[in-house]
């Protein structure tokens, strides 16, 4: 069966979760600081005191991870590999246009979005949903050699077929070798966060203070 590897931060809030009472109830909320946060009580997830992320790189990020977890569980991609992807392709900018037309997050080409149905490649969720489903594409096809399957989604399958692997084209060589950096940062640090506000309300989150 066709299967990722496992995705790190969902292992840690499994354990989390383990030191819970069964009574407790643990539902999922993105707060008003654009964070991921898990509680064990209703209600709006505030932000927490004085860790709301500044503007640039981390706050898009912020905004965007919440829906790369749901996107990556729902067809079993690792999140950590897709957010390496993202990093690098777009740093997070919705509206990213490459000199070679690639457009938004997971830096769509026009034909790669109109395969996949996607309309508006500026829309962050229809983006991410392309740019994974392509992205599960390729792993089927390259059986889960990750070095072809990045190939093939920044040079094209034809020039990963025409050279039998990573092309000789630097650009591509650069790519495959920082997304793979990045995602071995990403898969050893991911972790989920637990906090307590003054109310004594449990919060998880993916995002340090």
């Amino acid at each position: 069966m066709d299967k990722m590897v496992i995705v790190p931060w969902l292992l840690g809030f499994l354990v989390l979760l383990a030191g819970l009472s069964n009574a407790d109830s643990i539902t999922r909320q993105r707060g008003r600081d654009g964070r991921l946060y898990f509680t064990n009580r209703a209600g709006a997830a505030p932000a927490i005191r004085g860790t709301a992320p500044a503007a640039g790189p981390r706050s898009r990020r912020a905004r965007v991870m919440p829906l790369v977890y749901i996107l990556a569980r729902q067809y079993n991609i690792d999140a950590q590999l897709v957010r390496a992807i993202i990093r690098v392709e777009s740093n997070f900018k919705t509206r990213a246009v490459s000199r070679a037309g690639a457009q938004g997050l997971m830096q769509l080409m026009p034909a790669t979005a109109a395969r996949y149905g996607v309309t508006d490649p500026f829309d962050p969720k229809a983006n991410i949903e392309g740019g994974i489903r392509f992205l599960k594409d390729l792993w089927r096809r390259y059986q889960g050699d990750m070095r072809r399957v990045l190939a093939a989604y920044n040079a094209g399958e034809r020039a990963v077929k025409r050279y039998g692997g990573i092309p000789p084209y630097p650009e591509t060589q650069r790519y495959v070798a920082r997304v793979l950096a990045l995602y071995n940062t990403y898969g050893a640090s991911s972790r989920i966060y637990r906090y307590r506000t003054a109310r004594g309300r449990l919060l998880f989150t993916d995002t340090p203070k």
